[in-house]
């Protein structure tokens, strides 16, 4: 496993505990069920599609997982920024939840780019 794919797997597997956090925050202390489920499916499936990737049958398909995980990311990101604006989530929890998903955001496209241009 490259190092690129190294990092990305312990950052999402890292950020997917925190969403089980805040999940279980919400879930306790604000009795909020529906955002929270969304955040939750979102913000794990992004690790586990990374895991996915790395016994991908292929480079098309590996770019197609990368993808997923990259949609799944920006899902997140949009259930992060509801959850701020509707007074769920604090702006310092925000901007530490934000900031993780946003890098992320930006590995999974390196990557996506890197294999694209490796497929040529």
């Amino acid at each position: 496993m490259n190092n690129q794919k190294n990092v990305l797997r312990e950052k999402t597997y890292a950020f997917a505990l925190k969403i089980v956090e805040l999940s279980k925050e919400l879930n306790g202390q604000k009795k909020e069920y529906i955002l929270s489920k969304q955040i939750l499916r979102s913000g794990t499936s992004i690790g586990a599609i990374i895991r996915e990737s790395e016994y991908a049958q292929s480079k098309a398909d590996f770019i197609s997982k990368l993808s997923i995980a990259l949609k799944e990311a920006n899902e997140t990101d949009y259930w992060l920024s509801l959850l701020k604006d509707s007074g769920y989530i604090s702006e310092s929890k925000f901007s530490e939840l934000n900031e993780l998903c946003t890098e992320i955001i930006k590995i999974c496209i390196a990557s996506i780019n890197t294999s694209k241009e490796k497929n040529r």
